[in-house]
């Protein structure tokens, strides 16, 4: 990934407007889902808590994001290499790869309702739905961006320029946050129950 921090001509050093956006953004959001995790924790406590395993389809959505991660990380190192044909390629994979995650994320909530497992049950049940839905809403927003990154790769001319690097940064910064998010997430929700 690119640095941060720029230099200015006069020596100091300066955060990129977008990127401190996007930071502020991401700082958000992670407040927002510590909210979450705490409201578990204290409702937990309180009772009437019912334990289930979650289905293993979470697990294998978990294994898809930390693909697409891998791949749009290769995605960007390639553009920057000017590796034209492998950056586009690795775009379309994490792309793929992403809505997969998605799909994997419904699935699993079918496998929870086919267990009698619904929002309107036991809350334990309706905090999985809340967080994990909270977070796929997130990471269909990252897929918007990366089809936005798909239509400059395959048509704006394949040319490398600070901007253009300093977006797909921006894009792959996003995208790997709502990965390590997840990861996070889905890690708390299998093994604190």
């Amino acid at each position: 990934m690119e640095l941060a921090i720029k230099h200015r001509a006069d020596g100091t050093r300066r955060v990129p407007p977008m990127k401190f956006a996007l930071w502020v953004g991401l700082a958000s959001i992670s407040m927002m889902f510590a909210g979450f995790i705490s409201a578990y924790i204290v409702r937990m406590a309180a009772g009437n808590w019912l334990e289930f395993e979650l289905p293993s389809l979470f697990m294998a959505s978990t294994m898809m994001i930390i693909m697409s991660s891998l791949t749009l990380h290769g995605a960007f190192i390639s553009f920057r290499a000017q590796k034209e044909m492998r950056y586009k390629g690795l775009l379309v994979i994490s792309v793929m790869l992403g809505l997969s995650f998605v799909i994997l994320q419904y699935l699993g909530w079918m496998d929870l309702q086919s267990i009698g497992i619904d929002l309107k049950g036991n809350p334990s049940g309706a905090f999985v739905y809340m967080i994990s839905g909270v977070h796929v809403a997130h990471v269909i927003g990252g897929i918007a961006v990366l089809v936005v990154a798909l239509l400059h790769a395959f048509g704006l001319p394949f040319i490398v320029t600070q901007k253009r690097i300093e977006r797909l940064d921006l894009t792959c910064q996003y995208w790997h946050y709502v990965d390590v998010l997840w990861v996070v997430l889905f890690l708390f929700l299998t093994y604190y129950r």
